[in-house]
């Protein structure tokens, strides 16, 4: 194999390492400003979102609004420093931008559940259909909410079980707030004997019930004949509270049924039938 010889100009080697060494040092420079810039970006952008959020809790915002304000602010303030950093190296800020915005594109459409629930919570943060801790029933789970957050929310069941559940599903469906008007009504009945006089349970059971803890007197309890069966009268008994007190008026209200009739000695139901011969 023949040696091809080449011409090489050792004059030439210290510009080309000083052009090099140049080129590097430009590149270095460059590189700790592109650092400086963003640590000073950052700072400034935290600084930016602690004023921000003073500002919106003086105006009494929404703490879950105030998040949203917040990160929403932070991450827009962040793209834009990036971008002004890539354009300190000489990037094309505008060939970015439609880059950024073809991704934002692919992400939405992947994520598209993703970004439905963050669109229902902030609707959830604007009409208040609910709050934290109110009891609430919607997408087939009942609870007490604890926390609205950007994608889902948290409920704890009644008997403590923690459901995080999409924004989206919430509040695509019915919303029942138990927890918004002043008292709810609770809902219970008693059988009564067929030689029963109703009125006289009706008017032992209006004077029990009304003593029973956190039950309202205004309105008064509701009881009166809901129905008939084979047993006898069904009575109707519906105390009014306030939401924190439901379940021991419940129970309670249980109890004082079973007193009551107990007391009064009032015979056990019974279903009966009338029988009769064919012909006869």
């Amino acid at each position: 194999m023949e040696n091809i010889p080449v011409d090489v100009d050792l004059n030439q080697i210290p510009v080309i390492l000083g052009t090099l060494s140049g080129l590097a040092t430009a590149f270095l420079m460059k590189l700790v400003g592109a650092f400086l810039l963003w640590v000073i970006g950052r700072k400034l952008i935290n600084i930016s979102i602690k004023i921000i959020g003073k500002a919106v809790q003086k105006a009494e915002f929404d703490a879950t609004l105030i998040t949203y304000l917040t990160n929403t602010i932070k991450v827009i303030l962040q793209v834009i420093l990036v971008v002004a950093i890539l354009g300190f190296f000489g990037v094309e800020t505008t060939s970015f931008a439609a880059l950024l915005a073809a991704v934002g594109v692919a992400i939405g459409a992947a994520w598209g559940g993703l970004l439905a629930n963050f669109a229902a919570g902030v609707f959830l943060i604007v009409f208040r259909p609910f709050n934290e801790g109110d009891y609430i029933s919607a997408a087939g789970v009942t609870g007490t909410v604890k926390e609205i957050g950007l994608f889902v929310t948290s409920i704890d069941t009644i008997d403590n079980v923690r459901n995080v559940v999409g924004n989206n599903a919430l509040f695509s469906e019915t919303i029942q707030n138990f927890s918004h008007n002043r008292y709810r009504r609770v809902d219970l009945v008693a059988q009564l004997n067929h030689n029963v006089d109703y009125r006289d349970a009706i008017a032992r059971l209006q004077e029990r019930v009304s003593q029973i803890d956190n039950v309202f007197t205004d309105p008064q309890p509701d009881i009166s004949i809901l129905e008939f069966n084979l047993a006898g009268p069904v009575l109707a008994v519906r105390p009014y509270c306030n939401n924190d007190h439901y379940w021991q008026v419940y129970f309670d209200t249980n109890a004082i049924i079973s007193e009551t009739f107990g007391e009064a000695n009032y015979p056990v139901p019974e279903t009966h039938y009338a029988l009769r011969k064919l012909g006869a």
